[in-house]
């Protein structure tokens, strides 16, 4: 019997990408390419918001519409994976010493206290968004823009920092 493993439960093991490798020998993608997956969904996810935030000052509502919801289809995916990365490999301990050290554990703990919130947030502005309580939708659009872009933005910056070179900071 076959076991499921993460790429099958984000339906991303019947892209052809997944199948093989370049020499065609086994698995282009496995576990361990998720955080790279997840900092590329994180920087959609923002691009998507600040041109969502965009259409909607244009007052182009179809667009920051489109543009909000494919941020939130985005944000989810990358929670999916995330949750699906961190079941199988655990935390990843942060080895890198001096000055970065306390900029990184500042900018982790921020983005993960304030990502704790985003989801719930973002269900409720969309959903007041969708069924069409503008006023409430804005209200809460307020808070709920500024503290999911910070956590999108601060994902790359975590990603950046935890598993690329050193030479950058």
């Amino acid at each position: 019997m076959r076991s499921v493993g993460p790429l099958a439960v984000c339906g991303l093991d019947r892209l052809p990408a997944a199948q093989l490798d370049r020499d065609g020998r086994g698995p282009a993608v496995t576990v361990h390419d998720l955080p790279a997956v997840n900092a590329s969904l994180n920087a959609l996810s923002g691009i998507l918001l600040v041109i969502g935030y965009t259409m909607i000052r244009g007052r182009r509502i179809a667009a920051h519409r489109r543009c909000m919801i494919a941020a939130f289809v985005t944000s989810s995916l990358f929670l999916v994976c995330y949750v699906i990365y961190h079941a199988q490999v655990g935390s990843v301990r942060f080895t890198r010493e001096g000055l970065v050290r306390p900029v990184y554990y500042t900018i982790l703990i921020t983005h993960v206290t304030l990502a704790a919130a985003v989801p719930p947030l973002a269900m409720l502005t969309l959903s007041r968004g969708l069924k069409a309580r503008y006023p409430q939708h804005v209200r809460i659009a307020r808070w709920t823009l500024p503290i999911w872009l910070y956590v999108s933005v601060t994902g790359v910056l975590v990603y950046v920092l935890l598993y690329q070179p050193t030479w950058l900071l």
